[in-house]
């Protein structure tokens, strides 16, 4: 397998796609609270979430890191 070869099934797509929405809305909820390069943080995080998402892909799954979903 490579490294970019898909890794996950629907229900972890579901799950990484529930978890960058939660973090767009937390970094909405930092740029308002002023708290801007935590607000940036986590919008690299949620992009890297849309990526998983998208591609049906795990970063820690393709380091052979063990998840759960």
């Amino acid at each position: 397998m490579g490294f970019w070869t898909p890794n996950i099934d629907l229900r972890g797509r579901i799950i990484r796609g529930l978890m960058t929405l939660v973090l767009f809305a937390a970094a909405l909820f930092a740029e308002r609270e002023g708290v801007l390069w935590l607000a940036v943080l986590l919008v690299i995080a949620g992009l890297v979430g849309l990526v998983e998402t998208v591609r049906g892909w795990c970063l820690l799954r393709a380091c052979k890191i063990k998840t759960r979903f």
